[in-house]
């Protein structure tokens, strides 16, 4: 599967597979089950590299139970990652709210459980330039190239939600080139003028920062305020298989948020380096000095508003065609910390 393949043939390939997988009459069991009844209690998963997810640190804090994470490799676009939940190739991803919606609206049977990033005052995205630029507004970026992560995802809505609330017409704003990029390529990508600005956020845009030499034009926190970014999502039979395993990862990852964001930060830094440097991935630990803070509200509790925010640009890029549903991708009912965490 390509990475930037668009989103809607591939969920449409999502459905064709699991509707043809649930046509067969092998006894074995597919995605999401154990024999005997049991559920399952190994969840495969993709990571990022450099970084501890918080999947990741919910394991390492105990935080899991008896659940046990099994990595198969890292990702670079939360839409591939749930893309590859979604088609069983793993057991849960986590993307950008807009992207869970453009996969469940296409047809692919997943189901969002708890947010897992977002932006604060402290942890955010910003849309960067070289400082002697002269990008300062948005209808400088006319007729400019702008690095995103991945089409389709947190950086493409936000871009394209600044232009249009900024006074662009529909006509120039399709002037403005998005180019993907791996995030680790971006601060390169704009020093090197290989486009004229760049999306970056967490230790990657403090990293970039602390080299000086560029600026930003603005952050999706100073837009919009803090909001939760993007949920993980597991498949709907898995979750009907295994309602222990999912509350159990649900709220693991609510109490990761809980602890990261009330535990100091040195030692925060210190855990995370930790576990990067045990698993043996070969990573470095470089860019946890710029770690600031867990960034998601409400221990990952999901609201509507975190998929009705972006109901003009989902509409305008013709992923939905009527109003919103929220209820129809989410649900909180396996985190127990929904509701219950300081805000």
């Amino acid at each position: 599967m390509k990475l930037h393949q668009p989103l809607l043939s591939v969920a449409a390939a999502v459905v064709l597979a699991l509707t043809v997988s649930g046509c067969g009459d092998s006894a074995e069991a597919g995605p999401g089950s154990a024999p005997n009844g049991t559920e399952v209690k190994e969840l495969r998963y993709q990571g990022w590299a450099n970084s501890v997810t918080l999947p990741e640190l919910a394991q390492d804090l105990g935080y899991l139970g008896d659940i046990k994470l099994k990595w198969v490799g890292n990702t670079t676009s939360g839409p591939q990652d749930i893309q590859s939940a979604a088609t069983g190739q793993t057991d849960f991803g986590g993307a950008f709210a807009g992207a869970v919606v453009k996969l469940i609206e296409a047809g692919a049977p997943v189901k969002a459980v708890v947010n897992y990033y977002g932006e604060d005052a402290k942890t955010f995205n910003g849309f960067y330039v070289k400082e002697d630029s002269p990008i300062r507004t948005a209808k400088d970026f006319i007729g400019k190239k702008i690095a995103v992560n991945t089409l389709g995802a947190h950086a493409d809505a936000v871009i394209n939600t600044y232009l249009r609330k900024s006074g662009l017409s529909p006509e120039e704003a399709k002037q403005v080139q998005l180019v993907p990029l791996p995030p680790n390529d971006t601060e390169e990508a704009i020093r090197r003028g290989q486009v004229d600005a760049g999306a970056l956020g967490g230790v990657l845009q403090d990293k970039a920062i602390a080299a000086g030499g560029l600026r930003s034009v603005f952050s999706d926190v100073q837009f919009f305020g803090p909001f939760a970014g993007g949920p993980y999502v597991l498949r709907t039979d898995f979750i009907e298989k295994n309602p222990g395993t999912t509350r159990a990862f649900a709220t693991g990852v609510a109490k990761a948020i809980e602890w990261a964001r009330t535990t100091p930060r040195p030692d925060v830094i210190a855990r995370f380096t930790r576990i990067i440097k045990e698993r043996g991935r070969n990573e470095s630990t470089e860019a946890l000095q710029y770690w600031k803070s867990v960034g998601v509200p409400d221990a990952g509790a999901i609201k509507d508003e975190d998929f009705t925010r972006w109901g003009e640009w989902l509409k305008s890029s013709g992923i939905v065609t009527k109003e919103l549903t929220p209820a129809n991708y989410y649900t909180n009912e396996f985190n127990e910390l929904a509701g219950k965490a300081k805000k």
